[in-house]
């Protein structure tokens, strides 16, 4: 199967097989409750991985060999990682132990749990994880949003079914194709059939309330001139 990457679909190669990953609706309840989807969302996005990610592009440029290697070490742990591991098995219908590794039973006692790493480095993981789970639930289409739709609100929870019977009246689609889609897919289609609405996207509005500050600037400027 193809994947259609602007959708966020995409297709991992392992030897001879190929694993297909959709970040749909349907298999965003598979990463767990509304609650939790979010948790692994935050996961991905705010614990140390991420933010390591973050900080070494913006000190370096890029994410440094050295950097990857201490996070792919064995040693280091991080939920980012553990939450990658659940988002890429949710949008994948075959096993992907192999790539991302597994939690089994610890044999110890020491810990309940040991974690076996696949041939994925931690840091693919993250990466792919955050990609999927954000096209997933929160859309990257390219669309133009206005200002009055913004929210700065935090949200706790995802519920899938509700996007899912939106797409069903919207667009007249038969279940079984609504949970297919994916929120990048949800909003293209969206924007598509209401076309744009006038009003300033939050960048516009800024981008005029600096250009009437500056006149108003030189007006009192020019008043004082006189």
């Amino acid at each position: 199967m193809t994947p259609i990457t602007e959708l966020g679909e995409m297709v991992i190669t392992d030897a001879d097989r190929d694993y297909f990953l959709r970040p749909s609706f349907a298999n965003m309840t598979r990463i767990g409750s509304p609650t939790e989807i979010v948790e692994r969302f935050a996961e991905l996005h705010t614990s140390e991985a991420p933010r390591l990610f973050e900080a070494a592009a913006e000190a370096y440029g890029e994410v440094p060999g050295w950097l990857l290697a201490y996070i792919n070490a064995p040693s280091f742990s991080s939920s980012a990682i553990f939450a990658g591991m659940i988002v890429m098995q949710a949008c994948c219908d075959d096993d992907l132990s192999a790539l991302v590794g597994e939690l089994r039973p610890s044999k110890r006692g020491k810990r309940a749990f040991v974690f076996r790493r696949g041939k994925m480095p931690a840091s693919d993981i993250i990466v792919i994880g955050q990609s999927l789970i954000t096209h997933g639930i929160i859309g990257k289409a390219k669309i133009r949003k206005l200002q009055r739709h913004e929210s700065k609100s935090y949200v706790n929870e995802f519920n899938a079914f509700e996007y899912i019977s939106a797409a069903r009246n919207h667009f007249n689609m038969p279940r079984a194709e609504a949970e297919r889609l994916s929120m990048t897919e949800f909003q293209l289609l969206l924007a598509a059939k209401y076309p744009e609405q006038k009003g300033f996207t939050r960048e516009e509005y800024d981008q005029v309330m600096d250009e009437d500050e500056k006149r108003w600037q030189a007006m009192m400027k020019t008043q004082k001139n006189r």
